[in-house]
């Protein structure tokens, strides 16, 4: 199967700080969930921030239900 990247948008002047603290509950729900070999990871702009998922497709249901992502990717080889 391949991997899916999904995202999730902060916005203001503490969207990084915000990004970074959810990626820590991304961590928890993966490591709850046993959703192995993933990686998550923060990219600051100015006053917008994007936390990113990255994990194989076969968590699709489960991430998409219960953490609601605003948008995701497949990634191609």
């Amino acid at each position: 199967m391949g991997l899916l990247r999904f995202h999730w948008d902060f916005f203001g002047p503490d969207a990084l700080n915000t990004a970074n603290h959810f990626r820590e509950h991304l961590e928890q729900f993966c490591t709850h969930e046993g959703i192995t070999g993933h990686r998550h990871w923060s990219t600051g702009m100015p006053r917008r921030c994007i936390a990113t998922l990255e994990c194989g497709e076969e968590h699709l249901v489960l991430v998409r239900d219960r953490l609601k992502p605003k948008r995701a990717e497949r990634v191609l080889d």
